[in-house]
């Protein structure tokens, strides 16, 4: 995994084509090593969640190409490389999995539910309100806690339409995005023994997926988000 890192650190100070296709053999052997890993982590992940083994590297993993249509930013190529492993959807779901981030300087683990559609924020918002007393005991777990720094992302300043303000947990439904970050060395991905390294970390966020996951059997219509 070391070889990707390498790769990632020369493509981000010569991000052009010119270099890109000099170097595409490296390029191919990194994203056949990216696809090797990713397979190797639905085989880890599809033992704690049996529906992962229904997917393929290519469910998982994304084009190194940039789409710069709307953006400022013309650089080609992304200087990282980003894994999603959810279970029961793919990379393009909205269901909540696992995320593994190889990025020199930037790599994390993190996972939950990135950027939820309206309907089904409001049912994580109100399956926590309803459930407060389950969802406290996962993200107060110390296993949790050891492993993951931060839940919830790009917050609101006031309390969701339909909750009450002077509730005291509201502040937990405030975010817009129920995920977690563990930032990471990227020594314990480029490891060999990466899986080793990574399981602790994929193993206590399960407990959250698993809470987000049951909004999904309770209501089948968000199935196809």
């Amino acid at each position: 995994m070391q070889e990707i890192y390498n790769f990632l650190k020369d493509l981000k100070k010569n991000n052009n084509r010119e270099w890109f296709h000099a170097n595409k053999e490296r390029y191919l052997e990194g994203k056949r090593m990216t696809e090797d890993f990713a397979q190797r982590l639905i085989n880890v992940i599809a033992s704690i969640e049996p529906e992962a083994a229904m997917l393929t590297p290519a469910d998982c993993t994304y084009r190194i190409y940039r789409d710069t249509r709307f953006s400022l930013d013309k650089t080609p190529y992304k200087t990282h490389i980003g894994i999603f492993i959810c279970p029961g959807g793919n990379k393009k779901s909205s269901r909540p999995g696992y995320y593994i981030h190889m990025e020199p300087g930037n790599s994390f683990i993190g996972g939950g539910c990135w950027c939820p559609p309206a309907p089904l924020l409001k049912e994580i918002r109100q399956s926590i309100y309803d459930n407060i007393e389950e969802y406290l005991e996962i993200i107060e777990n110390p296993d949790f806690k050891q492993h993951y720094i931060k839940l919830g992302d790009n917050l609101l300043k006031t309390a969701p339409k339909g909750f009450p303000k002077d509730w005291e947990y509201i502040d937990l439904l405030k975010p817009r995005d129920y995920t977690v970050l563990a930032p990471v060395k990227d020594s314990l991905i480029a490891s060999p023994k990466a899986l080793d390294n990574i399981l602790p970390y994929l193993k206590s966020l399960h407990p959250l997926n698993a809470f987000l996951n049951y909004i999904f059997e309770e209501h089948p219509e968000l199935k196809g988000l």
